[in-house]
């Protein structure tokens, strides 16, 4: 049969099919070319460059699918209680977010299931076919297969982590012959996923190679699988997924329970297990930046001077964190990235962030639940009275040189703050450098938000200002600028980095009660892991003292209930916008505490004339009620009405 017909026929038999959508990118294969030629499946995979393109094909996928970004292409890190938009458009769908209006027939912008599923497809056939190619070397081609088994994996993870329970289709495709009946498909229980997609990860790690160059950096390697696995076992391990009672009657059409009900303290152990092995690999370390005299602030009295990483001695805590994300350093040469994607969003994110004054759309705000996250330069708590700089929450500076970091007349409850927080969080008053543009005027510009101010709260613009008065800087290289002139630096999606690994790491050894043995990834030897406190110091303390942070207290690594509540606080305030913090609240079942509480704001309506009274805190109007349904997405209402087989998640029936 030829192509044209073959593709058309399988995907109208899809359990999951959505009108097929192809990208026009220059970059990636246009399915209609094949469709044109007329090519067999056969025949097409013959050709060279045919093939390739087919394998750049299943990886644009991923492009379509981002996890960093804004309202534009993804909104997780702005459905939870992070950030926020400011416009209407954008408003109004966090507002859906938080109020939980949406579901199976409105999803908003979070409608995955059948652009992953296509992605799953796109790589299957590829696996099928790569072999009849004979212009590439078999080494080229069990390197293409690895590649596309490790994208079919990692698209089956992320409808894992949005959906629940997903179905798993035949790795050979779907016997069309077959009647529609023959064709649906269950969904597989929550395990069973896990199972396939690790049993996957593993067998690409074995065949990828350890690091990409070049045209090929953001391609699958080792580390990516072995990262994507350990996460997964996180996630399995984790509340949400590891006996939840809560899913007893959670159940697919047969009967089966979808999310095991019986605890099981091995899945931490496999998770701790495997991110071992990311780190056993050598190949990453965070990054960081030499210590600077003339620019690298000191440390606080209780932070450790010993050369990194015994202690924060020697680098520069600020550019470290910023320099991770703000394309300072080539992402070819960042250690820190253990899977990212080239064609990032970034620009976009920082184009909504800009000031008006720069010429940026002003409609990003952050949380004061998340600026109340950050720790002062002493790891202190901003209400702790034994602090080195005690939190001043009134008064001002008056001039450029009372505080580090903080310009003139600038409210005091930004001074002294961790590292991260100057490099994440643009306060009013912060400096904007700007220092690509031309226009000599606007670079390291002030920018205040306040209510008739270019970038504050307008009557002749209501949309395009800082919803609670303060917002972000993250992902800002200081010679990025909007301005004539200007140009911004390119920025990959540091999509899984080695910070998250070190956290995961700790994490799953926290929860351990005795000492496993879990067996490696290519099956030569075994991991010893159990809670081993030294273990967790020896990778908690890299991340604190990049910060510039001193390390906890023993007694706190001695403690799992309090050692975990530091580590998610760490994991919100050094994984902040990276589409981390939705999906941990979710998998830690702490959503529905931490998303009920009301979000809060500045009185941004109120001038600098009376800059002590914008600084007082008032309700924001959005309408937030987390619901217990809310820990999985709606799967979308056309796919259940074509797979009689599929079961709805708990509370969206």
């Amino acid at each position: 049969m030829l192509l044209k017909l073959n593709f058309k026929y399988k995907t109208r038999l899809l359990i999951v099919a959505v009108a097929m959508v192809f990208l026009n990118s220059c970059d990636y294969l246009d399915v209609d070319h094949y469709f044109m030629d007329m090519l067999t499946e056969e025949e097409a995979f013959q050709d060279k460059t045919y093939t390739e393109q087919w394998l750049w094909n299943a990886y644009s996928y991923l492009d379509k699918q981002k996890e960093m970004g804004t309202k534009g292409n993804t909104a997780f890190s702005f459905a939870t209680d992070e950030a926020m938009f400011s416009d209407w458009e954008g408003g109004k769908l966090i507002e859906y977010y938080q109020a939980g209006e949406y579901s199976a027939s409105r999803q908003l912008k979070e409608d995955r299931w059948g652009s992953l599923f296509q992605g799953i497809r796109q790589a299957s056939i590829f696996m099928k076919n790569v072999d009849n190619c004979e212009e590439l070397s078999k080494n080229t081609r069990e390197d293409y297969r690895a590649q596309a088994r490790f994208l079919r994996a990692y698209y089956y993870w992320l409808l894992l982590k949005q959906y629940g329970p997903i179905p798993i289709l035949p790795d050979e495709g779907l016997n069309i012959s077959k009647s529609y009946e023959e064709l649906e498909v269950p969904r597989n229980t929550y395990d069973e996923c896990v199972d396939y997609i690790v049993t996957e990860l593993r067998q690409a790690a074995r065949v990828l190679p350890q690091q990409r160059h070049g045209n090929w950096l953001g391609q699958a390697t080792k580390g990516a699988a072995l990262a994507t696995r350990a996460k997964v076992l996180l996630y399995a391990a984790s509340p949400l997924y590891n006996g939840n009672t809560d899913y007893f009657n959670f159940k697919s059409k047969e009967g089966v329970n979808l999310i095991n009900q019986e605890y099981s303290e091995e899945k931490w152990a496999k998770a701790a297990a495997a991110a071992k092995e990311v780190m056993m690999l050598g190949l990453y370390e965070l990054n960081t930046v030499e210590y600077d005299p003339e620019t690298t602030l000191p440390l606080a009295a209780n932070v450790p001077t010993a050369d990194y990483p015994n202690g924060a001695g020697g680098i520069d805590p600020l550019e470290s964190y910023r320099q991770v994300f703000d394309g300072e350093v080539l992402a070819s040469n960042n250690r820190e990235l253990v899977f990212l994607r080239p064609r990032s969003t970034i620009t976009d994110l920082l184009k909504h962030t800009t000031p008006k004054s720069l010429n940026g759309w002003n409609s990003h705000a952050v949380s004061l639940k998340q600026v109340d996250a950050y720790y002062l330069f002493d790891g202190k708590d901003i209400g702790d009275p034994t602090a080195e700089q005690p939190y001043q929450e009134e008064g001002f500076t008056l001039s450029n040189t009372d505080v580090p970091y903080l310009g003139s007349n600038v409210s005091l409850q930004y001074a002294y703050r961790e590292p991260r927080f100057y490099a994440s969080i643009a306060f009013p008053g912060s400096v904007w450098a700007n220092l690509s543009t031309t226009l000599q005027h606007l670079k390291n510009k002030q920018v205040f938000y306040y209510k008739g101010d270019i970038d504050g709260k307008s009557n002749a613009d209501i949309e395009h200002y800082v919803l609670t008065g303060i917002t972000f800087n993250k992902f800002l290289n200081p010679m990025d600028s909007f301005n004539e002139g200007g140009q911004v630096k390119h920025k990959v999606e540091p999509t899984i980095r080695y910070a998250d690994v070190l956290l995961w790491y700790c994490e799953a050894m926290n929860m351990l009660t005795q000492s496993w043995e879990i067996e490696s990834f290519d099956s030569q030897n075994s991991i010893t892991v159990s809670r081993d406190i030294n273990e967790m110091q020896a990778a908690f303390s890299r991340i604190r003292y990049r910060a510039g942070l001193p390390d906890l207290d023993n007694s706190i690594y001695q403690n799992k209930d309090q050692f975990l509540a530091k580590l998610k606080r760490e994991r919100q305030v050094e994984l902040f916008l990276e589409g981390a913090r939705y999906f941990d609240l979710r998998r830690w079942k702490d959503a529905e505490v931490e998303e009920d509480i009301p979000f809060m704001k500045y009185d941004v309506d109120v001038s600098g004339a009376d800059q002590a009274d914008f600084y007082k805190r008032v309700p924001l109007w959005i309408d937030k009620k987390f619901e217990k349904r809310m820990y999985l997405w709606p799967i979308p209402e056309g796919d259940l009405k074509m797979n009689s087989k599929l079961v709805q998640n708990p509370g969206w029936e």
